[in-house]
């Protein structure tokens, strides 16, 4: 979508990132002149019944999260296209996050522990919120963690996510996961996140609840501490095995991280 476009009220500016479930894009609320992000269902998605279903679906389960470690919802939006070039068009109003990714924090290098600790502590905080709430995030990865220039962290990026508490659950259909999947997982209806921080039953398409995610959250952590994934390969396979067979290398840890910290990690990253 070119910048200046106009969806409504919206006014879009840059583009923020692309996934399999949308476009992310800086755009002007020009009713209340405030920056937002706005989530694109991308046009060739629009008719599909199954990926209009799962963005509406991440739209429901983020208004039923309050949390200030959560990016929080504003609405969600069907633009019909009058008086522009555009089609019918659908959008999340997402909470615009300044500030970098996790990702780019670890790209930079290992975080100190008197940074790491109080992000995960965020993070856990917002996983557990979520929980509370029956919801599974199902894609934690530092891609999808904000950290403000004031330290505080903000989760990202539920369209993954699912309903486990019977009042919310979806429809079978709802729950697939468009990031990865094989023939045969696509085939089964499993949802599987990123590789590398995948839990070793959604490496083997089976049903992920709130322990996949405290998985995740170890993977992210050990990162956090290191600067290198827990799990590693040259591709997918190659990392789904890892996950599934090897060990992270402790020996990377910070000598000075305190034992309670190392034995954490070790607890999520169990295997069973």
């Amino acid at each position: 979508m070119i910048p200046g476009t106009r969806l409504g009220i919206y006014e879009i500016g840059a583009i923020l990132g692309t996934g399999g479930m949308g476009e992310v894009y800086r755009a002007r609320d020009t009713r209340l002149q405030r920056d937002v992000a706005l989530k694109i269902l991308p046009e060739t998605f629009a008719s599909d019944p199954e990926r209009l279903a799962r963005f509406q679906r991440e739209a429901q389960l983020l208004a039923s999260l309050n949390h200030p470690h959560i990016a929080a919802i504003y609405g969600f939006e069907d633009f019909d296209g009058s008086g522009a070039s555009i089609s019918s068009t659908r959008a999340l109003v997402l909470e615009l996050v300044e500030g970098d990714t996790l990702a780019d924090r670890i790209a930079r290098g290992p975080l100190p522990l008197d940074q790491a600790i109080p992000i995960a502590q965020q993070i856990a905080d917002a996983l557990e919120a979520a929980h509370e709430q029956g919801i599974v995030h199902r894609d934690l990865k530092p891609a999808n963690i904000k950290v403000r220039p004031d330290g505080t962290v903000k989760v990202l990026d539920f369209g993954l996510a699912k309903a486990i508490s019977p009042v919310a659950a979806m429809s079978p259909g709802a729950s697939l996961s468009p990031t990865i999947t094989s023939p045969a997982m696509t085939q089964m209806g499993v949802i599987l996140g990123t590789a590398a921080y995948m839990s070793p039953e959604q490496a083997k398409g089976r049903e992920a609840d709130k322990r996949s995610d405290v998985w995740a959250f170890g993977a992210v952590f050990y990162e956090m501490l290191t600067a290198r994934r827990a799990f590693d390969g040259e591709d997918m396979s190659d990392t789904l095995a890892s996950v599934l067979k090897s060990e992270p290398d402790w020996s990377h840890l910070p000598q000075k991280a305190p034992t309670t910290i190392r034995l954490l990690i070790q607890r999520c990253l169990t295997k069973d």
